[in-house]
């Protein structure tokens, strides 16, 4: 479930009720959780799908990368150590 001060944040600036702001903003969340890996498999086999050769595919996916918020790596407690203490 979203934390309550975004919902509520969702409710105020767009009129939807507390149950629809909650019901967009996950929705949105899991879009954006989607890892590396399976978002340039699907995006492949959309563009391949289109017709796109990989030359213009691998471009452009590499262009939408650039600009999207993806989900982070599963870290080890060994790789969040070692990211605060070297």
């Amino acid at each position: 479930m979203s934390e309550q001060s975004l919902v509520d944040h969702v409710v105020a600036t767009t009129g939807l009720t507390p149950a629809e702001a909650a019901r967009l903003i996950d929705d949105v969340v899991a879009y954006h959780a989607e890892p590396v890996e399976e978002f340039v498999r699907r995006r492949h086999a959309q563009l391949r799908t289109a017709g796109s050769k990989n030359d213009e595919i691998f471009a452009r996916i590499a262009e939408e990368l650039a600009g999207r918020v993806v989900a982070a790596p599963r870290l080890s407690e060994r790789q969040l150590r070692r990211m605060i203490y070297g």
